[in-house]
This record gives C-alpha cells, sequence and structure tokens, in this order.
C-alpha cells in the first residue's frame, strides 16, 4: 500500500461481534461466488481510485466459518492525503455491503439465519452515489 505519493493509510478491519439483534452471536459462516466476489472486489478498487485519484486499495473478505472477534473483512487505502484515504476505505466498505456477492448466516444460541447481503445492481448510480455521500460525511 506504500508508494511515494501516499501520505496517508487508512485501514478499516470487520469484526465478528458476540451479538445482533438482541441476540448472543456464537459465530458466523461467510459463503460467496468466489469468481465474480473477486471481480467486484477489484471493481469496487477501481471505482474508488476513479472517484479519488492517487487512491490505491486492498479488499479481502474472508469466507468460511468464522468465531467471535475474528477480522471478516480487511480493507486498506492509501491516497496522497488523509481525507482521500479515509473516504475511499469508507466508500469501499459500503460498496461491499451493496454489490458484493458475499452471504452471511449468522448462528445464535437457539438457531441460526441468513442475513440479507448485497442487493443493489452494480450499475445502479442511484447505490454508488449513496455510497460516495456515506464516505464523504
Amino acid at each position: 500500500m506504500r508508494s511515494g505519493q501516499a501520505g496517508a493509510v487508512v485501514t478499516f478491519l470487520g469484526v465478528v461481534r458476540n451479538h445482533n439483534a438482541g441476540r448472543r452471536v456464537r459465530y458466523l459462516e461467510y459463503d460467496a461466488y468466489e469468481p465474480l466476489a473477486v471481480k467486484v472486489l477489484q471493481r469496487i478498487a477501481g471505482e474508488a481510485r476513479g472517484r479519488w485519484p492517487g487512491a490505491r486499495l486492498a479488499i479481502h473478505h474472508r469466507i468460511g466459518r468464522l468465531e467471535i472477534g475474528e477480522a471478516s473483512v480487511a480493507i486498506a487505502a492509501a491516497a496522497p492525503h488523509r481525507g482521500d484515504a479515509f473516504a475511499a476505505c469508507r466508500y469501499a466498505i459500503e460498496r461491499v455491503k451493496q454489490i458484493a456477492p458475499i452471504w452471511k448466516r449468522e448462528f445464535f444460541e437457539g438457531g441460526d439465519v441468513w442475513i440479507e447481503g448485497a442487493t443493489a445492481d452494480p450499475d445502479d448510480d442511484r447505490a454508488r452515489a449513496e455510497a460516495e455521500r456515506a464516505a464523504c460525511v
């Protein structure tokens, strides 16, 4: 992520928490259509580079069983200035939630449930604008 042009590197780790919606979570399982997921994560990085010139991103989402406290998603964004690095990183996680073909199954005491995943069309300009607004607050 480092380069002579990067004045800032921002990282985000999404971590499995022990509760959701008033229930005690035991663990999570993530599933993905991996060939498409890789392309979508690359697309998200490209979108961010287009919006914040000079930004470089790395995005990784784990699949399989994850225990409480483990990282599920990691994003690193480097940019010439900290504001752009923060915004690009925030944009990336918003877009991952919107369009990445990755599904989460939550196991809690007494059962399990699939959590709704990405529902936006990757080419939906309104969804992209929503992610940009969230990134630039």
